[in-house]
């Protein structure tokens, strides 16, 4: 199993200090990251950039592991988003990643219930997953973006879509998004999984909280989640990882930070916390 780490993770670092991906990449590589995956490219020529990085991982050492990339096929034209999202395969083919992760949608049109986005989304996603299948990249969305981040809901997407190439990027911690237990969530995502993400939430119960926490979002039922430091918080992490192994799953596990922390410093922990989990 190898270690890696999403590029998000380092946002708040890059908007302080306003360097690179380039240099995003020898952070990683510094750190101890066997690998790194990439989020959305959005410069004017993402396919040369992505060469650029692509150079760069390959002479110091850190593998690409994934290129994910955001994406609402119910929102506009339905062509033009799946034209966009072959455009996204370009790059990651480019990039030589493995794998790319798309979003599905975040919302739903006013009536649309979930279970009707569905058969309407399935044609999209195959004929993305057809095309990235013939450039030799597999293709998986996430637990991601409220209206389909329960298991129950993800799977039913996969199997609608109904083609080998076109799998699950198991996040351990969206789950609390909609108020899943993960330890229960990840069984169903396991047969399906082709990349993990790893994250850790501080999660809040607003029953009973008078004054509500800044810093806070909302899950699908009210309750309060919060990014932290990996292991700092309420996901269960360990228990999680510790399944995943047992699985079989050997492909990267990928650390996500996305809280107030001190951007660096929560990135190291957390990479020293999988690493020892993983060894």
């Amino acid at each position: 199993m190898k270690i890696g780490v999403s590029s998000y993770s380092f946002s708040k670092y890059m908007k302080q200090t306003g360097c690179d991906l380039k240099e995003v990449c020898c952070l990683a590589k510094g750190i101890g990251f066997d690998a790194i995956e990439f989020t959305d490219l959005k410069v004017e020529d993402p396919i040369a950039l992505a060469g650029e990085l692509r150079a760069l991982c390959a002479e110091i050492g850190l593998e690409i592991s994934a290129y994910a990339v955001g994406m609402n096929l119910l929102k506009g034209d339905g062509e033009e988003n799946v034209k966009k999202l072959f455009s996204c395969v370009d790059v990651a083919k480019a990039l030589g990643a493995p794998v790319m992760r798309h979003d599905i949608c975040s919302s739903l049109p006013e009536g649309m219930t979930w279970e009707e986005a569905i058969p309407v989304m399935a044609p999209m996603i195959r004929r993305v997953t057809e095309y990235a299948a013939e450039k030799g990249i597999r293709t998986c969305s996430e637990n991601h973006g409220f209206i389909f981040q329960d298991s129950l809901r993800v799977e039913k997407v996969i199997n609608a879509v109904d083609h080998e190439n076109y799998r699950w990027l198991l996040d351990i911690g969206n789950f609390l998004c909609a108020d899943e237990n993960p330890t229960d969530a990840i069984e169903r995502a396991l047969p399906y999984t082709v990349h993990v993400h790893v994250k850790d939430f501080l999660y809040r119960k607003t029953e009973g909280l008078e004054v509500l926490p800044d810093g806070f979002f909302k899950t699908r039922n009210g309750n309060l989640l919060r990014g932290t430091i990996l292991g700092h918080g309420d996901v269960p992490v360990a228990a999680c990882v510790k399944r995943i192994r047992e699985y079989g799953y050997d492909g990267t596990v990928s650390l996500e930070f996305e809280g107030a922390e001190e951007n660096l410093k929560a990135v190291r922990l957390g990479y020293e916390y999988l690493r020892k989990l993983t060894k």
